[in-house]
């Protein structure tokens, strides 16, 4: 498993951090507004006997934006789960040549789903389909995950390279 600890990012690699750093806010400042709005719906519930129509669709649709927004970030901060138990006792460079695997694989696999994101918010955009109870269009929610799911498959690409160049021997740049 690559160290946390490295020298800062410059060029791309400081750009896609800060790109990150950016979804990762914006991905709390959606969170932090779904808890008020399940807050609101749960007294207005308990006060008044009526909750907030859509509550829980909007909350759905904010957690999906929430927790992707989040997934660049800590791709970048190289925060994933990895299972290292076979790992621990190979040489360094060995092990980053893993993480440059598993970082090229987690690349893939984001720019599959933000692809497939972009093409199933232009479906249900075409269908003109909306939340039963909030009347949101669906395909809001679609079109928000996608940027931070591109932005993780770059990251992915990003700490791939860094990874590979950690297995050759090679400085961070």
């Amino acid at each position: 498993m690559t160290s946390n600890a490295r020298a800062p990012r410059r060029g791309a690699g400081r750009a896609l951090e800060l790109a990150a750093q950016a979804f990762a806010m914006m991905g709390g400042a959606v969170l932090v507004a779904m808890i008020g709005m399940s807050m609101t719906s749960i007294v207005g519930r308990t006060v008044i006997g009526r909750p907030l129509q859509g509550d829980t669709e909007l909350v759905q649709f904010g957690v999906a934006i929430g927790i992707s927004a989040f997934l660049p970030w800590c791709q970048m901060r190289r925060g994933n789960i990895i299972v290292d138990f076979f790992t621990t006792g190979l040489p360094a460079r060995v092990q980053a040549a893993l993480d440059a695997f598993g970082a090229l694989l987690l690349a893939l696999v984001l720019a599959i789903v933000a692809w497939r994101a972009a093409y199933g918010a232009h479906a249900v955009w075409a269908s003109g389909e909306i939340a039963m109870f909030s009347r949101v269009p669906v395909w809001i929610a679609y079109a928000a995950i996608v940027p931070p799911l591109a932005v993780t498959a770059l990251a992915g690409l990003y700490t791939a390279w860094e990874s590979w160049r950690a297995a050759l021997g090679r400085r961070p740049e």
